[in-house]
């Protein structure tokens, strides 16, 4: 069964809500069916509007750029994980497609208050938030809320439209156009690595405030709330859950330390002397709560009680990056620079990037300020500096990619990033897989569209092998294309091992519709290829297959310390792996989807757009 153009849709609204700021005007638009048929929702909604809709080099804090809240056909329906949204954006830190996603009522919200996305574009004249209540959507001022961190506005706009209504909001990195300022919400909630906090604040948005009360339309509404209800109760029956719900994501410090991929002072190494002092296992003694996403029950936000008696939502990511990174080993004091950094609203990951950057500057004389490795009062001004873009803190807020240019000599050597974007937590001098999921991840080195490392590190780290490029596109095409289109959480699939065989049956109960995991392929594969057309659309000429490569550190310095010491990445044989994923994907040499796969994957409208701005070949 096909959806038509025009036809009735399930699982679907089928309809967004465009708002333009400068006019402070908004509109319900319908979308045709065959839209939803080929991108599915989430992150390909979000991809194909800003290919059809933004001119090539437009500034990403310009007014013209969109800013885009999306959903799926699964998110908001009773069934597990499923309250995700995808924020997304031409990205101010990378000039490339930049989304995220994050788990928020805003999503749940959204889709009952009858939208399957939001497009925001223009910029008010003065500071707004953004009041959406189903059908009717209001541009109040926001003027006492400008300059107020992202804690105090949620509470405050909260304390008038309730516990469970939606709140996205941008902290003062945000105000200041920090180029990895993220989107927050529920306090300790982020989403939006690549600045989508900075999009949001150049538009005088400060937050968006989103409460439904429709129902969504399942094609069959008592079998999916029986699957639900069935797929609720399998989660439970898992053998990890029990552990995952005292530790979540904060176990793979050790697991981490244990395989020498836990980033240590600026990635140089992959074990930390203190890693037990910042572990899941030390989390555990002083953990406080646990908090998680609507519709979740494998709850991961285990929050702390920092060095300053305030709460703090820890994961993986941000302890590993504003710890073993930076060489503070106390988790209290980590706990407090991360609150400090939701607070603001900065992506801790690119954060822990660029202060472990500061730090090896400063001990190799490239800047005058001294911030020692794993000091953290020095850490913890500098937060502040970033933030409003005071001294070192105005370079080091545009990004390390800015700041190696900057400081000029090696230190691009040790910027840790791929395409503007800098690495999440796990150092590659010894899994070329991960490697190359970082560099072609398509917002930049991120680790969330194919975490390929566990299963690296079980089959054989030194191999440079097809099978390892045939693992990372599986994983891109389910992480990044199914799960970020769905859009649901992977955790319960990842962690748990949840069977994916579910989710063909969630979508057929909600849409109506019968797609196996063969076109669901397609529908990722489609993606990830405007998604990197996006990309060289924009750099144009500048496009080189330079752009895919890991960070050189990982290719020139061995690791010193550890069971891997020694080790480091094989260039010559990295470029293998390159050409192969390039082979696979349809993509030529440089990296560019030829004219035969965009016509294939049905982008045949994206060919005469690329043929403008590089030379395409077959």
């Amino acid at each position: 069964m096909l959806l038509e153009v025009g036809a009735v849709m399930f699982g679907w609204n089928g309809k967004f809500l465009r708002v333009n700021l400068t006019k402070q005007k908004a509109a319900a638009k319908e979308y045709d069916a065959d839209m939803a048929r080929k991108f599915l929702g989430g992150r390909g909604f979000a991809v194909k509007i800003l290919w059809d809709e933004l001119k090539p080099g437009v500034d990403p804090l310009s007014p013209e750029n969109r800013l885009i809240f999306a959903a799926g056909p699964l998110t908001g329906f009773a069934l597990p994980s499923s309250g995700k949204l995808v924020v997304a954006a031409k990205s101010p830190l990378t000039g490339g497609y930049g989304d995220g996603n994050v788990g928020s009522y805003a999503a749940v919200q959204m889709r009952k208050a009858g939208y399957d996305a939001v497009i925001v574009e223009g910029k008010a004249e003065s500071p707004k938030f953004l009041l959406i209540e189903d059908s009717i959507v209001e541009f109040l001022d926001a003027k006492e809320l400008w300059g107020l961190n992202a804690f105090e506005v949620e509470e405050k706009l909260r304390s008038v439209y309730g516990p469970t209504a939606g709140v996205l909001v941008i902290g003062q990195a945000g105000e200041n156009l920090v180029k990895f300022a993220n989107i927050v919400c529920q306090k300790g909630r982020g989403g939006g690595r690549p600045g989508m906090g900075a999009v949001m604040g150049s538009k005088n948005l400060k937050a968006v405030v989103i409460v439904g009360s429709g129902e969504l339309p399942a094609a069959n509404p008592k079998e999916l709330k029986e699957l639900g209800a069935e797929a609720y109760r399998e989660i439970l029956t898992k053998p990890n859950y029990a552990f995952w719900k005292r530790q979540g994501t904060m176990m793979t410090i050790e697991w981490s330390q244990e395989n020498s991929v836990l980033p240590t002072h600026n990635f140089r190494e992959g074990v930390f002397e203190d890693a037990d002092a910042i572990g899941g296992f030390s989390m555990e003694k002083i953990k406080s709560s646990q908090r998680g996403c609507p519709n979740c029950n494998m709850t991961c936000g285990n929050a702390v009680k920092d060095v300053d008696r305030k709460e703090s939502e820890l994961d993986y990511e941000n302890v590993a990056m504003l710890g073993s990174n930076i060489g503070v080993g106390n988790l209290k004091k980590v706990a407090a620079l991360n609150r400090l950094a939701d607070e603001f609203g900065l992506d801790t990951i690119s954060l822990g990037n660029v202060i472990g950057f500061a730090m090896e500057a400063s001990e190799k004389g490239l800047i005058k300020e001294e911030i020692p490795w794993g000091e953290y009062k020095a850490a913890k001004a500098l937060i502040e500096d970033i933030t409003y873009r005071r001294g070192l803190g105005a370079v080091l807020a545009e990004g390390v990619r800015f700041a190696a240019e900057k400081f000029g000599g090696e230190a691009r050597n040790w910027a840790m990033h791929v395409k503007g974007l800098e690495v999440s937590a796990y150092d590659c001098h010894a899994a070329p897989a991960m490697a190359l999921s970082y560099a072609t991840s398509p917002i930049g080195a991120h680790h969330k569209d194919a975490w390929v490392i566990s299963w690296e590190v079980k089959t054989g780290r030194d191999r440079y092998s097809e099978e390892k490029v045939d693992k990372v596109i599986e994983l891109q095409r389910l992480r990044g294309g199914f799960f970020e289109c769905a859009t649901v959480c992977r955790l319960p699939w990842v962690e748990l091992g949840f069977e994916l065989e579910w989710y063909p049956k969630f979508l057929y109960a909600a849409t109506g519709l019968e797609m196996g995991w063969d076109e669901l392929y397609t529908i990722a594969d489609r993606v990830y290829t405007l998604m990197r057309a996006f990309w060289v659309r924009e750099y144009g000429e500048k496009w080189n297959t330079q752009m895919d490569y890991p960070p050189a550190r990982w290719f020139i310095e061995p690791l010193n310390k550890g069971a891997l010491k020694g080790v480091k990445l094989d260039r010559a044989k990295y470029e293998v792996m390159l050409k192969t994923y390039y082979r696979k994907r349809g993509w030529d040499e440089r990296g560019i989807p030829t004219k035969t796969t965009l016509k294939k994957l049905g982008l045949k409208d994206v060919v005469g757009q690329l043929k403008k701005r590089v030379k395409l070949w077959d």
